[in-house]
């Protein structure tokens, strides 16, 4: 089908990154995302022909491509979870105008993956890490898993040339004292860690504006560790020329001004980008949701197994883009909190 010129939405803002959940499982069941006492033993998770196919998933990225989308990264749950998953990667790093394929994953499958995701064209990872202190860690992730086993994942990732970045959500009174030593980790390995304000995602995670650390106090507590300066104009996406930066990207970026590397904070609670946002989501089932705090989604998977042609999904999803509103993190308060959102373990973070 011809290309044709990218939709913007409401409010001017094209479509440009598309997130796509390969599954609602995962094996962490972190307090801020899957807490255990609503997805425990009996929580009915996806069927396996619920999902979307790996076929129908290269599809609608294809699609998405079309409208502007240049950006995939795959996450869940954690996308390792399903198997053969370096098949889609490698039809997905296919498509003509990618030009970033990235995963998101916890880390611990990282080893056993590594090597078969970069060869399929994964370009890059980000790892999920709360703390370094094992104790923390497991409470956090409320797993058995210790913290060696993410840090493995990390190297593996590594090895197989994979260049890694670390996000890390801050909670007040829970693993905000690992602030400093989880950045002071990152300058010795070389790795980017990003530190999350603790956001309101889906409707299960109890989530209170009192535990919010705001970004400017965890860049003040970095700040203890040596200077730091503003990479492009100190706002979210820093220089426009790098891949993983520009408009529409959410981390500020801030580099140690000895030159040992870089680190950034997103700050979605206390200094929105919901201007910015050009991201779209996909579920693991194919809604396609336009903001990570929506109620609901547009349903993709049965237009497309009820033979839609790819011009009829195409429309569906830019009346979708076009007609999107959403600011929602500008709009945040205490009350609205408490409404009820699609999970992110549901449509990936």
């Amino acid at each position: 089908m011809a290309s044709m010129p990218g939709p913007t939405d409401a409010f001017a803002r094209p479509l440009t990154d598309l997130r796509v959940s390969v599954t609602d499982r995962c094996n962490f069941r972190c307090r801020y995302c899957m807490p255990r006492e609503i997805f425990g033993p009996d929580h009915a998770f996806l069927e396996r022909d619920e999902l979307l196919s790996f076929e129908e998933i290269t599809r609608l990225v294809g699609l998405f491509t079309t409208l502007g989308v240049h950006k995939v990264r795959l996450t869940g749950g954690e996308p390792l979870l399903r198997s053969d998953l370096p098949t889609l990667i490698a039809g997905i790093a296919g498509l003509d105008r990618i030009t970033d394929l990235a995963l998101t994953t916890n880390g611990t499958l990282l080893p056993r993956h590594a090597a078969d995701l970069a060869a399929a064209g994964l370009d890059r990872v980000t790892v999920s890490l709360d703390a370094l202190d094992d104790e923390i860690h497991r409470a956090i992730s409320d797993t058995r898993v210790p913290v060696t086993a993410v840090l493995a994942g990390i190297e593996a990732a590594r090895a197989a040339g994979l260049p890694v970045k670390v996000n890390t959500v801050v909670k007040r009174g829970v693993n905000d004292d690992e602030i400093t030593a989880m950045a002071a980790w990152g300058r010795r390995e070389g790795i980017t860690v990003r530190f999350i304000e603790y956001m309101d995602v889906g409707a299960t995670n109890g989530w209170r504006l009192d535990d919010v650390v705001p970004a400017a106090e965890v860049v003040e507590r970095l700040s203890t560790l040596g200077p730091l300066e503003p990479i492009g104009d100190g706002t979210p996406g820093g220089d426009v020329g790098d891949v993983q930066t520009g408009p529409g990207q959410v981390a500020e970026r801030l580099r140690w001004s000895d030159g040992a590397g870089e680190v950034g904070v997103i700050a979605s609670v206390t200094r929105p980008f919901c201007r910015t946002c050009s991201r779209a989501r996909l579920s693991s089932v194919g809604e396609l949701f336009t903001c990570l705090f929506a109620t609901s989604g547009t349903d993709l998977r049965g237009p497309l197994r009820d033979g839609a042609t790819d011009d009829e999904v195409v429309t569906i999803a830019r009346d979708t883009w076009t007609h999107r509103t959403d600011r929602y993190s500008e709009e945040r308060t205490a009350e609205t909190a408490r409404d009820d959102r699609v999970e992110m373990s549901y449509i990936g973070g």
